[in-house]
């Protein structure tokens, strides 16, 4: 017996598990202090400054590159008590724009990992973020036609999980959730009494961290272990 014979369901996270993301989000971030620090006061934390704005920020426009672009630019306002030049503005909003229409970057051996694990078992994608955007990335990817369901959430937590096994007719125990963040991806899923396994990503997001928790779950160096983790 693999470990394969204890799943129904696989899902797989998308950014920066299937995809690269949060490089792109690091990008934009140091151009937002460099275009924006110097219109600031001496003593103003500009990396903190975007970091509260995004929290605040969260509860109301979500997740994604949209509301990033709406967080860069009410930091740099806040940050610079209004002070900042429109041109920087429209600066912040063209980078924007540019992450909303950049390629999609798929990450090595997921397509061979998906073929081989979705040869076996049913696989789907549960991911979050603007609707909009993250369906563009699915469907310029070349790798929508390996999941028999995509779900594109607003946000991941075990309440929101509960109803999509639900939907998809699997019970949580039978369930497998593979993904780099321990915070959206791991612990929900275990909360529930399902599987995860971690596949971390060079970067994490400050606000997708966690410091502390006492779960015990699978790591895997590359998403290219998965298939032999499994068994296959």
């Amino acid at each position: 017996m693999t470990r394969l014979d204890d799943f129904d369901l696989i899902a797989f996270d998308a950014d920066d598990t299937l995809w690269q993301s949060e490089d792109s989000f690091n990008r934009a971030e140091l151009a937002f202090f460099e275009l924006v620090r110097p219109h600031c006061p001496v003593g103003v934390d500009v990396e903190e400054a975007l970091r509260a704005v995004e929290r605040a920020d969260l509860p109301v426009s979500g997740y994604g590159v949209k509301a990033f672009t709406i967080s860069m630019v009410r930091a740099a306002m806040s940050a610079s008590n209004r002070s900042v030049p429109v041109e920087v503005l429209e600066q912040l909003v063209e980078i924007g724009q540019h992450m909303l229409t950049e390629p999609v970057r798929v990450l090595n051996h997921v397509p061979q990992v998906l073929a081989a694990v979705g040869a076996e078992k049913r696989i789907v994608m549960i991911t979050k973020g603007d609707l909009v955007h993250q369906t563009r990335k699915v469907t310029t990817s070349g790798l929508e036609h390996h999941f028999s369901d995509i779900e594109i959430l607003l946000e991941k937590d075990p309440v929101t999980y509960a109803k999509i096994f639900r939907r998809l007719g699997v019970e949580t125990d039978r369930v497998l959730m593979v993904g780099n963040s321990v915070k959206s991806d791991i612990l929900p899923v275990l909360a529930l009494g399902g599987h995860a396994v971690h596949i971390p990503y060079h970067t994490t997001w400050e606000l997708e961290r966690v410091d502390e928790h006492d779960e015990e779950f699978a790591e895997l160096a590359s998403i290219s272990e998965l298939p032999g983790w499994l068994g296959i």
